[in-house]
């Protein structure tokens, strides 16, 4: 490190660095990395299965018609089950056993903020870091940025960087994706638990602790713990309020309710903290799957270890534009795709790591979410023609499946207002079906870019804004 607290000039460092970044996990352990889109045995299998279907339909098109209704009916049904029973369970049960304090001297902790053209909101980070309620002695954060985005790297050299933190440039070559830049700097974390934290977060102060304080309750078999995203920014529009509904769902009610029943879950892209020697273990991030996120969670749990949430959060902002939020979920549904096509290369090794549970449970979220964002649209076109037409082809079975989807996720918002106080949860839930279909043109945006360019990272731009004050309450 020299004088300005800066790892060397990317063109002063060893190959092997950005190397073991880019192609670590492709060597160890091929079969889990997102590299190749499908192995030879995959695209057979998928050929074989496409022409069987196309066959099917054409000889028997009432029956594969009807067949395709009982599944869509099934996921949706498997949606609503799933949706009523995390909502009623976690508004009745706190999440994990009592918080504890750690016990003895507190540990180094490493934060990795990976940052990419954040000039605007890079100071804002730097602020946010400050105000977390935990030694500066023992922290261990490392500001990653591409060595070729000027900017960036003058916005942080200009607020000065406190001394619990250094600049790590990352080379500029591909794939351009936040997981190899997390890469790039994990051998040289410090701290024997690390989280990552994006440019537009402000954590809790106390989530640092708070995470201890799960890795101390759960024992040594505990690999992650995720801090619950919360929208700060939901009134600034209408595909703002859904999205923030939409997380006061995910972070405060279905992740919880995995974690209850100790089953496997996607995790956030942030405010993630995990035991480095797991992390490490696990060969880190995949560089080439650009929902890391979902990807890490799984693979962790093939390997025994087990994910809990807390309850300090994270506040950050949601997209209040159309544009952005349809680029924002393209990554998330092709990253999504990625994953499921990586796990599924060996289902039956999956099964045997995962245990039947954890093997429905990564389908349910991973396969059912993907067809659930390409059915929204074709479902609510078909039941406005047969709102329309009374002889459509919806009979009162589609209705009432479509009307306790909307209850469910109207009772689950209402939760989520319940505990946040928020109660634009309330009034997001009036228009949600408006804001489901909009997922089934991200869906087909993430195929098209699954197959032209897969490990394309669509970035989603933050503007500047005044750093937030979160709750300092204890957790």
């Amino acid at each position: 490190m020299d004088g300005t607290g800066t790892w060397p000039r990317w063109r002063e460092l060893d190959d092997a660095a950005l190397d073991a970044a880019v192609n670590g996990l492709a060597r160890a352990a091929p079969s889990e990395s997102a590299r190749r889109r499908v192995t030879k045995n995959q695209a057979i299998v998928l050929f074989l299965l496409a022409g069987a279907l196309a066959v099917f339909a054409a000889f028997w098109p009432s029956a594969a018609q009807g067949i395709a209704g009982f599944a869509l009916c099934a996921l949706f049904i498997a949606f609503i089950t799933l949706r009523l029973a995390a909502a009623a369970i976690v508004a009745a049960a706190p999440v994990g056993p009592p918080p504890i304090r750690w016990s003895g001297e507190l540990p180094i902790y490493s934060i990795l903020c990976p940052l990419h053209r954040e000039a605007a909101i890079a100071p804002d980070l730097v602020a946010a870091l400050s105000r977390l309620d935990y030694p500066g002695a023992e922290l261990d954060v490392k500001f990653i940025v591409e060595a070729d985005d000027h900017e960036t790297i003058a916005a942080l050299r200009a607020v000065g960087l406190p001394g619990w933190a250094e600049l790590v440039e990352v080379p500029p070559f591909g794939p351009r994706t936040k997981p190899k830049a997390l890469n790039f700097a994990l051998p040289r974390v410090r701290g024997a638990f690390v989280c990552v934290y994006d440019a537009e977060d402000v954590p809790h102060p106390g989530q640092l602790r708070a995470a201890l304080d799960a890795f101390a309750a759960h024992g040594a078999e505990l690999g992650c713990v995720q801090a619950p995203l919360v929208v700060a920014n939901g009134d600034r529009a209408w595909i703002a309020r859904q999205f923030a509904a939409e997380y006061a769902i995910q972070f405060g009610e279905l992740l919880p309710f995995f974690a209850l029943a100790k089953l496997p879950f996607a995790i956030g892209g942030t405010s993630n903290h995990f035991r480095t020697s797991a992390l490490i273990a696990c060969g880190g991030w995949d560089p080439y799957n650009v929902t890391e996120d979902a990807d890490i969670g799984f693979r962790l749990a093939r390997r025994g270890w087990r994910m809990t949430m807390i309850d300090a959060p994270t506040f950050e902002d949601a997209p209040t534009d159309m544009a952005a939020w349809i680029k924002q979920r393209t990554r998330w549904i092709k990253g999504h795709i990625q994953t499921w096509i990586v796990l599924m290369r060996n289902p039956a090794r999956l099964f045997s790591e995962l245990g039947a549970a954890g093997f429905c449970a990564m389908q349910i979220q991973l396969a059912g979410g993907v067809l659930a964002a390409f059915a929204h649209a074709p479902f609510a076109l078909v039941l406005a023609v047969s709102a329309a037409d009374p002889s459509g082809t919806v009979g009162r079975e589609g209705w009432a499946l479509a009307f306790a989807g909307y209850a469910a996720a109207a009772y689950g918002a209402a939760v989520g207002a319940a505990k946040s106080g928020d109660l634009g949860h309330l009034r997001a839930a009036l228009t949600m079906p408006l804001y489901w279909p909009l997922a089934t043109i991200a869906a087909v945006r993430a195929l098209i870019e699954f197959i032209a360019a897969p490990h394309y990272w669509a970035k989603t731009d933050h503007p500047a804004r005044s750093a937030r004050a979160c709750p300092r309450s204890n957790p």
